[in-house]
């Protein structure tokens, strides 16, 4: 289903223990910053936090995933996570991603691809028409 492919931002910064033995952030960090990016866009930018979700009933996992490194964040560094719907099926949404450095360069782009469940049945489930109405701004 096409929808508006609205893009949001969110500013983190890397923290000493996102740090690897490479000096670098670890690969499994950028995972957890475009989660935190997405977390706090559901609340500023749709007007759905994950509380709502939970309240009716909702959760999302994830599927799959996918992340294609350029370039490596450093200690300290400032950076965006820049998140957009791109498709979103009757169960699920897949969500494009890039991170970005403070110098406008790319370290990272992919995707995630989620699944919305029932919380009780731990089931995917069709996205309701009201949650979709929401997410298409």
């Amino acid at each position: 289903m096409s929808i508006n492919t609205s893009k949001f931002e969110t500013e983190l910064q890397v923290r000493p223990d996102d740090i690897d033995m490479n000096n670098h952030v670890h690969s499994s960090r950028y995972m957890d910053y475009v989660l935190a990016a997405r977390y706090e866009q559901m609340e500023r930018c749709y007007q759905m936090p994950m509380a709502e979700f939970l309240k009716h009933h909702f959760a999302w996992v994830i599927e799959s995933t996918f992340i294609e490194f350029k370039r490596p964040l450093l200690i300290g560094e400032k950076f965006i996570v820049r998140t957009w719907i791109e498709e979103m099926l009757p169960k699920g949404v897949k969500v494009s991603f890039e991170i970005i450095k403070k110098n406008n360069k790319v370290a990272c782009t992919g995707f995630f691809n989620y699944v919305m469940i029932d919380a009780n049945t731990l089931r995917a489930t069709t996205i309701p028409d009201w949650i979709v109405a929401r997410y298409s701004i």
